[in-house]
């Protein structure tokens, strides 16, 4: 029975285009655990969208003269595109300003309402007498109240990462203008946090997620208490009570219901409007969030308090793979700072697969990680084209030459052929192992000691030997056959990190069933056809020359010092 799998990649915020971080964080993880699912025929969901409301749109959409709706539009189909160039292999990317989307979170908020977990307060709020309004916390600056430094942001620190309220800051200013801001009274809606403390503790109990993950989480539902939800402004979705008018629900608490509300709008364009509920409402369900770090809080306590206190049986997370940050060449990515990649020259040069195996090799799984471009060089040509790339070419192109093209029959096995067999099922059962428990470092590591045990086998047999001798044809034919078998394998393990050139190895094999349709199990269990006809080798890696890296470094370096 295959096992119903939702998988979800954090929204990314529509306020500027995505970098390698953002992809290596909860993109390309989320993506190659949904291929890895799909091989193994699970009933897969994976949804993602544009996370679009928020003050930090507004702020960004008034300093770029952009309502904030054109705002969102432009870097909404921005990240889209790009999605599309990595091959990430959403079955839908929605959005948050899609008109579906307000229902269920209204939906969320007269529940808890109903039933307890919200408050109506009179708060004092930061106000400036010079623009006479209510300013939200990303229009405001000051002293952390944690590590006094003296940038940090109106919601949290940037750089302690302490979370707080705006009021909280010392010294507060606008970050428009840098005129001191004001303590003034206003009404707003608060979540009682502190009311589901003993559940959301009870619940993290059943949870074997990394062990950091559920240490920092239960330190953080230690210290949860009431939290304002609102927010004097008009981008957002709009509270659902009378006399509300000019406040909206803040951005926290309603980007979470986009996964919702996403699926939701995939199960409309499907054409089933109710089949959303096949995934959320039940219980069998497995839910995996792919998140960064930063958004631990939200994904761990917040949206399941929420939850938990609305009257839907919606499911929650079961699997929380939180990676660490991904920096370049040692500093975080800046666009500002022109620390970053221009990405449309980058695929200028290079090709996906490249860049999605350097980052799957080096994934920040349980600690910061970087793209350097020397490393990602000596990736691509030492482990793609020197290991991979070359043990393709050497055995199709040998068995174009010796064998006429096709699949030479597997005769009498030496102990070094069985030996070989049985170390591809073991490294393809340990890669299995590896997708299953996100760990693609792990994974990439293996999928490459697969290669280079292919490598070892072929020099070892020395088939080029064998082929001179007609009492020996049969020998080589048995290497090239054993060969196929790990190229074969090769193809399917890959697929999930490396999906164009998968599917360009197991044509080349001569298969024309489709990788996934066919399916993990039965690719390991049946042989490659004896007598297939093997297509013409092709070229699957460039090799990257010094002369390309130092150009980069040195377009990097220039673009910092302007």
């Amino acid at each position: 029975m295959p096992q119903k799998i939702l998988i979800t990649s954090a929204l990314p915020y529509a306020n500027g285009p995505l970098h390698f971080g953002h992809i290596a964080g909860a993109y390309l993880p989320g993506d190659c655990y949904a291929r890895f699912q799909r091989l193994q025929h699970n009933d897969v969901l994976y949804i993602c969208g544009s996370d679009e409301y928020g003050i930090a749109i507004t702020l960004s959409a008034e300093l770029a003269g952009r309502s904030p709706q054109e705002h969102v539009d432009l870097f909404h189909a921005v990240n889209r595109d790009l999605f599309k160039q990595l091959d990430i292999s959403f079955d839908h990317y929605s959005r948050t300003t899609w008109e579906g989307h307000k229902q269920p979170t209204q939906q969320y908020f007269l529940d808890l309402l109903a039933n307890g977990y919200i408050e109506e307060r009179m708060t004092d709020q930061l106000y400036s007498v010079e623009d006479k309004k209510f300013l939200a916390d990303r229009y405001v600056i000051g002293v952390c109240p944690h590590c006094s430094f003296d940038q940090a942001r109106g919601d949290e620190c940037q750089k302690c990462g302490a979370s707080y309220e705006a009021t909280d800051l010392v010294n507060p200013r606008s970050k428009l203008s840098g005129a001191p801001l004001i303590h003034k009274s206003t009404k707003h809606w608060f979540l009682l946090l502190d009311k589901f403390k003993d559940k959301l503790l009870k619940w993290l109990s059943t949870k074997s997620w990394k062990p950091n993950v559920v240490n920092f989480v239960e330190g953080y539902i230690k210290e949860l208490r009431p939290r304002a939800i609102t927010r004097d402004m008009t981008w957002g979705i709009p509270i659902p009570l009378p006399n509300t008018e000019g406040k909206v629900l803040y951005v926290w608490f309603d980007a979470p219901i986009g996964y919702i509300s996403a699926t939701m709008e995939w199960a409309q364009k499907t054409g089933s409007p109710e089949k959303w509920k096949d995934y959320w409402l039940s219980q069998e369900t497995k839910l995996v969030n792919f998140i960064g770090k930063d958004n631990i809080p939200f994904h761990a306590v917040i949206f399941p308090a929420m939850t938990m206190g609305q009257n839907q049986p919606y499911k929650l997370v079961d699997e929380l793979p939180a990676n660490e940050f991904y920096n370049l060449e040692g500093k975080q990515f800046s666009k500002s700072d022109g620390w970053s990649i221009d990405l449309e020259s980058f695929f200028r040069s290079y090709t996906p697969d490249q860049i999605r195996y350097t980052i799957a090799a080096n994934a920040p799984e349980t600690s910061d990680s970087e793209f350097t471009w020397k490393d990602f060089q000596i990736r691509c040509n030492s482990e793609l084209l020197g290991k991979f790339g070359n043990l393709v070419n050497r055995i199709l192109v040998f068995a174009h030459k010796q064998c006429a093209g096709v699949v030479p029959p597997q005769k009498t096995l030496q102990e070094i052929d069985r030996t070989f067999l049985t170390d591809i099922q073991n490294l393809a059962e340990q890669i299995k192992d590896s997708y299953e428990s996100f760990k693609l470092r792990r994974a990439s590591q293996l999928i490459m000691e697969l290669a280079q045990i292919g490598n070892t086998y072929f020099d070892a047999k020395r088939p080029w030997i064998a082929a001179k001798h007609q009492d020996t044809r049969s020998e080589m034919e048995t290497t090239i056959a054993c060969c196929l078998e790990c190229l074969k394998t090769l193809a399917l393990v890959v697929y999930p990190i490396i999906p164009t050139t998968a599917i360009k190895l197991w044509k080349m094999l001569g298969y024309r069933d489709d990788l996934v349709a066919t399916g993990w199990k039965h690719v390991l269990i049946n042989r490659t056809p004896e007598h297939q006809q093997l297509m013409e080798p092709e070229i699957l890696f460039q090799r990257i020359e010094e002369s390309q890296i130092e150009q980069e470094i040195d377009k990097l370096k220039s673009k910092h010092r302007e």
